[in-house]
């Protein structure tokens, strides 16, 4: 119990690093397909730059069906069962789910050496902790403004 404070706060100090570079991993993931169709390159082109290349390639790769493709598949060969087995995905089911809820006392706040621990787990040095820290802070302090300060994470 008497260590319970110090957890916490590394809990939180990771929730604020955890804000802004979920958002930034998002944007990045959202950008670049469009950063590459604005290339208008189509297969079998190339381009070779000063500074960079390019080239298009077409690749066959062996995908798994979706659960939703193989029940659908399911339900065409087998109508019967396939009606069925729709009706269990269907059904809704009762989850109980455990959550902790954590924030920061009104009045209280972290210190740099809160967050640099999180950032030294990471694996960052001190110096560069040192020098994204503040970038990364800032970015969470502005998208806090758009949320609720009180969190929450799925423990069970």
């Amino acid at each position: 119990m008497e260590n319970i404070e110090g957890k916490l706060i590394e809990l939180i100090a990771t929730d604020r690093i955890y804000i802004p570079v979920s958002s930034m991993d998002g944007k990045l993931k959202r950008t670049r397909p469009k950063l590459g169709k604005a290339l208008e390159l189509s297969v079998g082109d190339s381009f070779e730059g000063e500074r960079t290349y390019a080239r298009v390639t077409h690749g066959e790769q062996l995908k798994a069906r979706t659960m939703s493709e193989a029940v659908d598949k399911f339900a065409e060969e087998y109508p019967r069962h396939g009606k069925i087995l729709q009706g269990y995905i269907e059904e809704k089911r009762d989850k109980r789910e455990i959550n902790l809820v954590f924030g920061i006392n009104p009045g209280c706040r972290l210190t740099d050496e809160d967050y640099m621990s999180v950032m030294k787990n990471l694996g960052y040095t001190d110096a560069l902790a040192r020098k994204t820290l503040p970038g990364i802070l800032d970015y969470s302090r502005r998208l806090s403004r758009k949320r609720d300060e009180e969190r929450s994470v799925l423990i069970g």
